[in-house]
């Protein structure tokens, strides 16, 4: 990295913060004209807008669409010692994009390119503005796709910084393994490419995995390297309710641990279903629901089914629904991805976010009850949702804001539950991310020297804390 001349960013508030953000606003007006914006409800669409945290909106918004554009950003950004915050499609939820040292919001939106797709290694190579549903509307013809489905229409950028998952993790893994390489834009302008499209590699320190998960706070990822896979030739989905959580957990661990390969394993508590249910107009059984999908050929898909019905007959589930069609299929995703927006509509005049843990899939059966215990002792209205077949689940609090005294309630039963995580072998984030809502728990997760270690790298690597101040980690100087 070259050196960076300017000094720390100066303090909010600060007449030689204001003066360092007028400069680079007024540069950055003259360069990108009406790609530069100050706009009071853009910068606040901005910031965060889907968890129960403050808005923090930036100075301004820019809207490259070159790499070589966003190394220019973060020059002059640098030499004013200005903070810099990226922006994918602002669908994470633990403050990620807030701007609590104000600075430039660098929206990727615009850096839209499929550079390249090879059909014969399985990879292609994107901007980081691409959506998921726009490279795989791209790729259909190819007979290709990309699995890595966290409900929102994210772009792949933001999802490599915030080494997303979601449904069919519990198969093809989350964004840490079908990231290739990287092309990044660090705090003082160089670019650097993390790795090759090689399917593995010996070759010194893993920078891919660096970044991947660094949400923004060590670089501006500019290009994305990702692994694909073949369409499946059969896929086939239900639903199977049990008659408890337990039982519904069991089933899912049982099928994990005998082999059976599934793709999608996502469980609905009650609750969830019933609002599931008003507001995508089905009629699933409103009592606890997993919703299953499992792909293969025709042969290999019929087996994993059958195993799959036996496992939760032996554990008092049933009956097995087959959703046959492709619309029904996707009407039925479509659902469990509106769960939030479900739970919304079913809780009028109250707000809600979604927080998420995991836990050792031997754990997720008492980690669950214990948690809607928890929530039943609280009085607090709550949908759990999960990615079960890997340990992983969702709740969604539902409180008046104007109450402060249940707003004290549900942090409390937020600590509890991280804490109930951690105790089980667990995170206390196994997708969301830590952003501003989850970096208190790093070191009862981490330890202080593994921390102060996260620290050091980030000092390295963008000195004056620059690069998404104030998440995951925080240091002085």
């Amino acid at each position: 990295m070259t050196p960076v001349a300017a000094v720390a960013a100066p303090s909010p508030g600060s007449a030689s913060r204001q003066e360092s953000v007028a400069a680079v606003i007024a540069a950055l007006s003259a360069r990108f004209g009406e790609r530069l914006s100050t706009n009071a409800s853009l910068r606040e669409q901005h910031g965060n807008t889907l968890t129960w945290q403050a808005n923090e909106p930036p100075d301004a918004v820019v809207f490259p669409e070159t790499t070589a554009e966003v190394v220019e950003v973060v020059k002059l950004c640098a030499a004013h010692g200005v903070p810099m915050i990226p922006f994918g499609t602002g669908t994470s939820l633990e403050g990620h994009v807030n701007a609590p040292f104000g600075g430039v919001s660098i929206d990727t939106g615009r850096m839209k390119a499929i550079l390249a797709v090879h059909a014969e290694d399985l990879d292609c190579v994107i901007e980081p503005g691409v959506t998921r549903k726009e490279l795989n509307e791209h790729l259909r013809a190819s007979g290709l796709f990309f699995p890595i489905d966290p409900g929102a229409d994210a772009s792949l950028g933001g999802m490599a910084a915030t080494r997303a998952s979601g449904t069919n993790a519990v198969r093809y893994g989350t964004m840490r393994e079908n990231v290739l390489a990287l092309e990044v834009v660090l705090a003082d302008g160089s670019v650097v490419k993390t790795g090759t499209r090689a399917k593995k590699s010996a070759a010194g320190y893993d920078l891919t995995r660096l970044f991947v998960g660094s949400e923004g706070t060590l670089g501006i990822i500019t290009q994305v390297a990702l692994r694909l896979h073949g369409i499946p030739e059969a896929i086939s989905a239900g639903t199977c309710p049990f008659p408890s959580i337990k039982a519904a957990c069991d089933a899912t661990i049982l099928t994990i641990q005998t082999g059976i390969p599934v793709a999608r394993i996502e469980l609905l508590d009650t609750a969830s279903v019933i609002s599931v249910n008003a507001y995508s107009k089905l009629t699933l059984p409103e009592m606890p629901l997993l919703l299953v999908e499992f792909h293969g050929t025709e042969a290999s898909v019929k087996e994993q089914a059958e195993r799959f019905g036996e496992i939760a007959e032996q554990l008092g589930g049933g009956p097995f629904t087959w959703a046959t069609q492709a619309e029904e299929r996707t009407r039925l995703w479509q659902a469990r991805h509106d769960a939030y927006w479900a739970g919304r509509a079913a809780n009028p005049g109250k707000i809600t976010f979604a927080t998420d843990v995991c836990v050792p899939i031997s754990h997720l059966a008492e980690c669950v009850e214990e948690t809607l215990r928890d929530l039943d002792a609280c009085g607090i209205a709550s949908g759990v949702a999960g990615h079960v077949g890997d340990g992983n689940f969702h709740v969604s609090p539902f409180f008046d804001p104007d109450d402060h005294a249940q707003r004290k309630v549900i942090e409390g039963f937020l600590d509890r539950l991280v804490k109930r995580a951690l105790a089980l072998d667990g995170t206390c984030t196994g997708e969301h991310g830590v952003g501003e809502g989850k970096m208190k728990y790093l070191v009862a997760e981490h330890g202080e020297p593994a921390l102060e270690v996260m620290r050091q790298l980030k000092r390295a690597i963008d000195p004056h804390n620059l690069m998404n101040p104030g998440k995951i980690v925080a240091f002085s100087g």
